[in-house]
């Protein structure tokens, strides 16, 4: 492991930061005795622990040892509903949404949405995965029929979004996404593609506020602009790197000074 500056490397479970030269990452294993004695006297000897896992998040937290990511970003990974909860409970602009548990509240689903509107997978789904739009009774009962709890949100009729990824304090990165024709998704993954045109302040202005109110600092906002409205879709915790390469950012080399800098 090379160091860089005459600093120590860094420590980290994750291996989101492997190619980084100022990380040493020992991987995730749930028994912490299977480190070996040298790796378990550099986590406990670390003064902050790197990409920690969800698993050890709030074990170092509850011991006082600062992490990157955040004990609360950790909290709210892939999880649309806790999301949605911290939204309302702090007062984020988001597009009207309401979870349905159990068939009885299913039943009601019509009684607050018109159609279309969007559904979506609430726990463990990323890149455009698990995100339906919903025209009719058909597309809603084949929907329930395979995700419960049901959670359902206004379909906002964009052609774009703006995704800002946030690392630390500030906004690492923002771009445009172009949802392809016939898909009203804007994730590259499902062939959304990157503009790089220039990105609102407002926008940028509303993602570090998102982060402050949440305790949030390493994260994909998605925003969208809707009737000269602002509204944060959602927040990606394991965002990915295309937007990076797109704009000819290089992410290791990034985090390797955001380290080097005390920034994160």
């Amino acid at each position: 492991m090379t160091e860089i500056s005459g600093l120590p490397p860094a420590v980290a479970l994750e291996y989101r930061l492997r190619d980084c030269r100022n990380v040493v990452s020992l991987g995730v294993k749930p028994n912490f005795t299977d480190y070996t004695p040298a790796e378990r006297t550099l986590i406990k000897r670390a003064g902050k622990i790197y990409y920690p896992s969800s698993f050890y998040a709030d074990l170092f937290d509850a011991m006082g040892k600062k992490t990157f990511p955040s004990y609360h970003t950790y909290k709210c990974v892939q999880d649309k509903i806790k999301q949605t909860a911290l939204f309302e409970l702090t007062g984020i602009p988001y597009p009207r949404t309401r979870v349905f548990y159990g068939p009885r509240q299913q039943a009601d689903i019509r009684n607050h949405f018109e159609f279309p509107f969007v559904a979506k997978v609430p726990r463990g789904s990323a890149m455009g995965r698990g995100v339906f739009l919903i025209a009719g009774e058909n597309g809603l009962d084949d929907y329930l029929a395979h995700c419960r709890p049901a959670y359902i949100q206004e379909y906002l009729p964009i052609d774009r979004d703006i995704r800002l990824v946030v690392i630390g304090h500030r906004v690492v990165h923002a771009y445009w996404r172009v949802a392809p024709p016939g898909d009203f998704r804007t994730n590259v993954s499902v062939g959304g593609t990157i503009s790089l045109d220039p990105v609102p302040q407002a926008a940028m202005d509303l993602a570090l506020d998102v982060c402050r109110r949440c305790g949030w600092d390493d994260v994909g906002i998605d925003i969208c602009r809707y009737r000269e409205k602002y509204f944060v879709l959602e927040a990606n915790m394991k965002y990915g790197k295309e937007g990076f390469r797109a704009a000819g950012i290089d992410y290791n080399l990034l985090m390797e000074r955001m380290i080097e800098d005390g920034e994160i």
